[in-house]
């Protein structure tokens, strides 16, 4: 339920951006959309609860990653490029070359623990997991004009 506003997820964000067909910026570090983020599908990640839950008292107060990490994990740039592939829509995205003095270039997660522990790795890639959010987006149309005011 990340509905895509520009503080609940930059992939929701971009996805929904490129529905309504509204302008983008890239935002620092040159303005060339190379930060790059990592992405995880919420099915991945209700598969690494399941596994937990079995012996829950054996992982309390332990804390686990969970992320897409290096194999599911995209630029701007190519979140770019899927977005346009996956609606058909081309928006207009600017460059604003200016750092933010919180924004990173990069982040991945590091789910090494995770995955040894529990015999788990995200299993959906970048563009199953934008193409789910495009799917969702559409069935549910009417929510997110009201939200964007389309």
């Amino acid at each position: 339920w990340q509905l895509g506003k520009i503080d609940q997820g930059v992939f929701a964000y971009w996805m929904v951006s490129h529905y309504f067909k509204k302008e983008l910026t890239y935002i620092g570090f040159g303005g060339k959309g190379k930060q790059v983020r990592d992405l995880l599908h919420i099915d991945d990640l209700v598969e690494l609860v399941k596994k937990q839950l079995v012996k829950i008292n054996d992982y309390k107060g332990t804390v686990f990653n969970a992320g897409g990490s290096v194999q599911s994990s995209l630029s701007l740039l190519e979140t770019t490029t899927l977005c346009r592939e996956i609606t058909g829509n081309v928006v207009n995205v600017s460059s604003e070359l200016k750092n933010r003095p919180a924004d990173i270039i990069w982040y991945i997660t590091d789910n090494s623990v995770t995955e040894q522990e529990f015999l788990w790795k995200p299993q959906k890639m970048p563009k199953d997991i934008l193409t789910d959010v495009f799917t969702w987006l559409h069935a549910n149309e009417q929510v997110f004009k009201q939200l964007w005011k389309t």
